[in-house]
């Protein structure tokens, strides 16, 4: 007898959402699996939130919130978001511009008249958006991080630390990261509003989509569910240094939770706040950073194979990092899928990891985790030197089990250009710039140890080398002119 349609109907249906609990269940424990070896191996220290055609599949903390406390992380844990907090940022300015109070291509001195002319008539908000203004980036200036990171400043004060610096290049004639372009932005919101860039951020995005557990981070204020921060030293852990939360400002001073984050990522694509023309602005590829990736404003794009013979997916992302803290968000906008990532001990693989819970969410294949040969490394070439050291990276680096992280050989090889152990440093920069031959900054590195040194010769050849490879290296350009002249003289 056949059976009615309706229940076939429902038969199939059931059927359906069966096989995609399943799937989502499945990839959920991968995720846990992979996310827990990181872990395990001394990289992911943090919380994770991770979605499905905007449904959230897995949310999880791992390890400790506070370590003194072995308080564990958990997906409401606050952590500082570093960078990511330029995407917030971006979206005021958007949000002024579309209340016609502001104009993206006028000059800064429009809204800035202190600021001086002969470079501020030059710049407009897009580069500031765009890190295209030129404007060098205060937190790359000498001494930065002794001499200025650890005290207060007003947004008036702080922009006069670079306001009269030179420009590294014409506004809008190249790519450069610049956090001095969002500070800028976020004085400009408040000269614009009169309101603080804290004030008018909590109305017009927090307090309307409910990121209770969001703000503008504050030392002073007692925050409930907040995670330390710490800084990893190979295998040994310690407090993070201090940072005077003024500093980052527009450009860096946020904390948020994986939860809240998700609340954003969702509030994106229902055009809440911000009109859906507006919100378009923000993920347009405004100017390449490297191959296959633009910047946006406040976002990175930049589309990646779904699978064999698949349509691209569109993805925009941002990471961030500030003492004791690392981040990611990647929203695959083609599926409305989302995978959040905060860590609070430093840098670390979040892009690695966030790239295999891609793999996970669309079946691909992936790499394991690994443990870091960098760490391994770091204690022989302090205790037993060069030779030692060679030795133990010859015989470790086909072990299956370790692999070669660029930022991890980069980190221990200024652990020991700091500890003065400088041959030693040179052999890490060495093996770091073989590795990675296609990085720029392994070979800048590779020519500060060689400076460090004294050979000259060595350290003109990989600086020479790190700018061709990263032609927006100004630092490294800056010292190639500077060896160049001590050659003349």
């Amino acid at each position: 007898m056949k059976q009615p349609i309706k229940l076939v109907v429902l038969s199939v249906l059931f059927l359906f959402f069966a096989i995609n609990i399943s799937s989502a269940q499945d990839k959920a424990k991968q995720i846990d699996q992979l996310l827990s070896t990181y872990n395990q191996y001394g990289q992911f220290n943090g919380s994770a939130l991770v979605t499905e055609n905007g449904k959230v599949i897995f949310k999880k903390g791992y390890g400790s919130a506070n370590m003194e406390w072995n308080i564990p992380n958990e997906p409401n844990t606050k952590f500082r978001l570093g960078s990511i907090t330029k995407q917030f940022t971006a979206f005021l300015i958007l949000k002024l511009a579309e209340e016609s109070k502001v104009k993206l291509d006028v000059p800064i001195t429009t809204y800035l008249p202190d600021y001086p002319k002969e470079t501020g008539d030059k710049i407009t908000l897009h580069h500031l958006l765009t890190h295209t203004s030129g404007i060098p980036n205060y937190t790359s200036l000498p001494d930065f991080f002794k001499d200025k990171s650890r005290n207060p400043y007003t947004p008036e004060e702080f922009v006069k630390t670079f306001s009269n610096l030179p420009l590294d290049f014409t506004p809008g004639e190249r790519f450069s990261y610049s956090n001095s372009g969002y500070f800028l932005l976020g004085y400009i919101i408040e000269k614009v509003t009169g309101k603080t860039y804290e004030h008018y951020l909590q109305e017009t995005i927090f307090t309307p989509l409910k990121m209770v557990n969001s703000g503008y981070d504050r030392p002073e204020v007692l925050l409930e569910n907040r995670a330390a921060g710490y800084e990893k030293n190979a295998k040994k852990i310690s407090n993070a240094s201090y940072i005077d939360m003024s500093i980052p400002y527009a450009a860096g001073s946020l904390y948020s939770t994986v939860e809240d984050l998700y609340l954003w990522d969702q509030a994106l694509y229902a055009n809440k706040i911000l009109s859906a023309a507006s919100t378009e602005l923000l993920f347009k590829p405004y100017i390449s950073t490297r191959k296959n990736e633009s910047y946006g404003y406040g976002w990175v794009v930049s589309e990646k194979n779904k699978g064999k013979d698949a349509a691209q997916l569109k993805i925009v992302e941002h990471g961030g990092g500030i003492n004791g803290f690392n981040t990611n968000i990647v929203r695959i906008v083609t599926d409305k899928n989302l995978i959040v990532l905060l860590n609070n001990t430093g840098g670390t693989v979040l892009d690695e990891m966030s790239n295999a819970i891609r793999a996970i969410l669309y079946k691909q294949s992936f790499n394991q985790p690994k443990k870091s040969l960098a760490f391994e490394l770091l204690d022989v070439f302090t205790e037993q030197g060069v030779t030692s050291g060679t030795v133990a990276y010859a015989k470790l680096k086909n072990d299956p089990t370790y692999a070669i992280k660029e930022n991890d050989m980069n980190d221990v090889g200024y652990q020991l250009l700091q500890k003065r152990k400088i041959k030693e440093a040179i052999e890490i920069f060495k093996i770091n710039a073989a590795s990675f031959p296609k990085s720029g900054n392994a070979y800048d590195s590779l020519g500060e140890a060689y400076l460090a040194d004294g050979d000259k010769k060595l350290a003109f050849e990989n600086y020479s080398k790190s700018v061709e490879l990263d032609p927006t290296n100004e630092n490294g350009k800056k010292v190639l002119e500077e060896i160049s002249k001590n050659k003349t003289k």
